[in-house]
């Protein structure tokens, strides 16, 4: 395994913060730990709290919106960059070049993603994405970020034990495969291109962009097989 860039404390439990997201509004009672949060942070989950209290947003209909840019609309954008990478030989060593560049001859570019460099799965090396200081993530491919990246365990976890990480994702890697944990910065955001599922020669890019999935983008999932559902038990 290689570590990029990577300083995190030991391994601790990761499915509990996976399977629990706080929905607004929603009170406890014992406290958070926010300490990871910075100020900014910290005022806009006050205000989303406000706000739902007073009635002014109502909570099902903001997670459904998060929804909607986590899962459906930005990982589109990465979508068609990695089926283009798929279908075209010289766009892909044009990513590896000035990923950048590539991307931003797509349409998408703007803030979180004016420095990006692709990482290729290949049939000896998986990547896989994490932030380990905070959350950074390229938004105009990706969207935003689940609540499992932003999370302290993967933070940690994923770099000490990414084996056991992938599993709970329901990836499970061959023996001879290693893995290159890639950690992201304010300078620079990742994105994985996973490797081409064996019997899609002939389909188009249109095609090949619905077996491109948020997580095989960030390295914490496989892109679909043709015919399968998908793999993840993990709720995100």
């Amino acid at each position: 395994m290689t570590n990029k860039k990577s300083d995190a404390a030991p391994p601790s439990s990761l499915k509990p913060d996976l399977h629990h997201q706080d929905e607004p509004g929603h009170e406890h009672s014992h406290d958070h730990d926010h300490s990871h949060l910075d100020e900014t942070a910290i005022r806009v989950r006050s205000l989303q709290s406000l706000l739902v209290a007073k009635g002014y947003i109502d909570p099902a209909a903001l997670n459904e919106i998060i929804d909607t840019y986590e899962t459906q609309v930005g990982p589109r954008n990465g979508a068609q960059v990695v089926a283009k990478a798929w279908s075209d030989p010289k766009y892909l060593a044009w990513l590896k070049q000035d990923a950048s560049a590539a991307i931003n001859s797509l349409g998408f570019s703007g803030r979180q993603g004016e420095h990006m460099v692709v990482v290729e799965n290949t049939p000896d090396v998986h990547n896989i994405v994490v932030c380990t200081l905070c959350s950074c993530y390229p938004w105009p491919v990706l969207g935003l970020p689940p609540s499992w990246y932003k999370s302290a365990p993967y933070r940690s976890r994923v770099v000490e034990d990414p084996v056991s990480v992938l599993k709970e994702f329901g990836v499970t890697l061959p023996n001879h495969k290693s893995i290159s944990v890639w950690d992201s910065t304010a300078e620079v955001r990742y994105l994985v291109i996973p490797e081409r599922p064996i019997g899609t020669e002939h389909f188009t890019q249109e095609q090949l962009q619905d077996l491109v999935t948020r997580d095989s983008m960030i390295g914490t999932g496989l892109a679909l097989v043709p015919g399968n559902p998908p793999l993840n038990p993990v709720s995100v």
